[in-house]
């Protein structure tokens, strides 16, 4: 008798590992800046910006606007934004 056909339960997505950015200037003040990175289940890698003012005042965070099939790839786009893409970012989420 065959035996009946179990599917694997699927992984649950990685916890997001948060990396420290240089912070970037807004307004006078410092804005810290953090990367969210996880990978997912179909191991693609996603990652989030996530913004807080100095004095951790408040927190902003995109979507996950990053999305690579490598980590490399995925830290190459990070590094491809500049100070004023952050401020813009950050500007769009306070505004």
């Amino acid at each position: 008798m065959p035996l009946p056909q179990t599917r694997p339960v699927p992984p649950e997505p990685a916890e997001p590992l948060l990396h420290d950015l240089p912070p970037i200037r807004f307004e006078g003040g410092m804005v810290a800046v953090r990367l969210a990175v996880r990978r997912t289940e179909d191991n693609l890698w996603r990652a989030r910006l996530h913004f807080a003012q100095a004095g951790g005042e408040f927190e902003r965070m995109t979507a996950e606007i990053f999305c690579a099939t490598s980590e490399q790839d995925l830290w190459q786009a990070v590094r491809d934004l500049r100070d004023h893409h952050l401020r813009d970012l950050y500007r769009s989420l306070i505004a």
